[in-house]
């Protein structure tokens, strides 16, 4: 008589739903400002463009505070982060002092998630929960804390890789090149992360008796 194992089967939103979920964060933190350093700094001067950049930052968060709205985790971080980078750029006046911080964040990130690996959620963890809202009975799964705590070496990784390449991109190319450049690699070193990520995620899921589903409401219970 063959052995039936209990599968949990865990749904998730649309992909659609998914996707306005996780870039909505990623617009209104990093793309909006920058677009918007870069408009009003070949219009207007660096000084308008770095303080442009804060005052979106701030307004995104000043706005959900008032619509008591939760503001993500890396908004936070990332406005926190933009605030000294504003108040160096200022006073130094140096493109160079500005876009090397987050250059320096790349390496600072990589140090955070490896010493937070000892915590009980990682900050990757954390992060991800702005991205991609997943239920309770998937965040809370111990194969799933164990994932997050594995993922987040991966994660480092990419984060010292990304910050090696800006840093010698920054020291050779001019501000627009280095925006163009170091935005399109980037985001190209964070994609494949992400597919890794996403493969990784359901190796280690399936091989749990869980199954993901997408674009149903309701978790269910199922013997397979």
């Amino acid at each position: 008589m063959p052995e039936h194992r209990m599968t949990t089967l865990i749904h998730l939103p649309p992909i659609g739903s998914l996707l306005r979920h996780a870039g909505r964060p990623l617009l209104e933190s990093t793309l909006i400002p920058l677009a918007l350093f870069w408009i009003l700094f070949t219009h207007a001067g660096f000084d308008a463009g770095i303080i442009g950049a804060l005052a979106w930052s701030a307004l995104a968060i000043g706005r959900r505070l008032v619509m008591r709205q939760r503001v993500p985790a890396v908004l936070w971080l990332t406005t926190t982060l933009l605030v000294v980078r504003t108040v160096v750029g200022l006073w130094t006046g140096s493109a160079f002092l500005y876009f090397l911080q987050p250059t320096v964040q790349n390496f600072v990130f990589a140090a955070l998630l490896l010493v937070t690996l000892f915590m009980e959620r990682p900050l990757l963890a954390k992060l991800a929960d702005d991205f991609c809202a997943f239920p309770d009975a998937l965040t809370q799964h111990p194969k799933m804390k164990s994932f997050f705590k594995k993922v987040s070496l991966l994660w480092a990784a990419v984060f010292l890789v990304n910050g090696v390449t800006t840093l010698a991109v920054l020291a050779t190319q001019t501000v627009g090149n280095f925006l163009m450049v170091s935005t399109a690699g980037s985001y190209s070193l964070v994609a494949v992360g992400i597919a890794l990520s996403l493969w990784w995620f359901h190796r280690s899921m399936t091989g749990e008796g869980i199954a993901l589903r997408i674009g149903v409401a309701e978790p269910k219970l199922r013997v397979g």
